[in-house]
């Protein structure tokens, strides 16, 4: 596990071979599940579940030793769920009790109460207020 300078809330977890770098902030009740990175400046809600072998990212034209570059995190909400091998793209935000199916590829922001499957596909949309079942 590696963690650089990155805030916890209270009740996390971190499993092993994850690497969260600097600037994360992590709600409460946040787990995180192995082999997964959080990369530098995610902000994650409480109550949320990230599955083993996530991967985010935070830049969107990366260069191996580039002086200057511009970081875009992701923005997880709160009470949302990330399925295993789900990969987050720079600068999506995901609204608060989203699910994100296992290896979901997520290049969009991600409406609350959204379920996303595949790439950026919308499985189930959230139900308008006063909506009939």
């Amino acid at each position: 596990m590696n963690i650089y300078e990155a805030v916890f809330g209270d009740r996390c977890f971190v499993g092993p071979f994850v690497e969260i770098q600097n600037g994360v902030v992590c709600g409460d009740n946040v787990r995180i599940q192995s082999h997964t990175l959080i990369c530098e400046g995610m902000t994650i809600g409480d109550d949320v579940f990230v599955g083993h072998g996530v991967m985010t990212a935070n830049a969107r034209y990366p260069r191996a030793g580039a002086a200057e570059w511009t970081c875009e995190p992701p923005r997880i909400g709160d009470r949302v769920a990330v399925g295993s091998n789900a990969t987050i793209l720079p600068g999506v935000a995901i609204g608060d009790d989203a699910v994100i199916g296992a290896g979901a590829i997520v290049s969009k922001d991600v409406a609350a109460g959204t379920v996303i499957v595949g790439r950026d596909q919308v499985l189930r949309a959230p139900r308008p207020a006063g909506a009939r079942t």
